[in-house]
């Protein structure tokens, strides 16, 4: 793998931002990015396009909030509205990632780290996004073989 991939949380207010190694192997947290407003987008697209530049990104993965029935609801248009905004203003391909459970699994991982309740929204978005795109690379990694001793 020669360009890394970009992971994304996107929700109402923040997206969280994870990139790959490298190889392709392991997801980092990188920021959570932060609006006042649902719809304010421009400021949230510039900021993905720097990090894009920054990190050498050829691939997004963002998070599809399925709900729990594998039915659409609001919060998955949108974020399927928001991967055709990332899709015109890249030029990059974006891949949707189901991402149920993942903001639970963020929250719970950092109950059992000891993580006050209050700052956990500090950086549940963050992990939430680490947690879709290495989904993202254990699954190509299986697919290439990568991920065999």
């Amino acid at each position: 793998m020669d360009k890394r991939v970009l992971g994304l949380d996107f929700g109402s207010k923040t997206v969280g931002v994870a990139v790959s190694d490298g190889l392709g192997l392991t997801a980092q947290g990188v920021e959570i990015i932060r609006r006042t407003s649902e719809n304010k987008l421009r400021r949230t697209l510039a900021r993905i396009e720097e990090l894009i530049c920054e990190y050498q990104v050829g691939t997004i993965v963002l998070g599809l909030p399925k709900n729990m029935n594998n039915t659409l609801g609001d919060r998955a248009e949108k974020s399927l509205a928001f991967k055709e905004m990332l899709e015109k203003r890249t030029g990059l391909p974006v891949v949707m990632w189901d991402e149920r459970l993942t903001t639970v699994e963020a929250n719970r991982t950092l109950m059992e780290g000891n993580v006050r309740r209050e700052n956990r929204k500090l950086y549940v978005d963050k992990l939430a996004a680490v947690y879709i795109l290495q989904g993202y690379l254990d699954c190509e990694g299986m697919k290439n073989g990568k991920n065999q001793i």
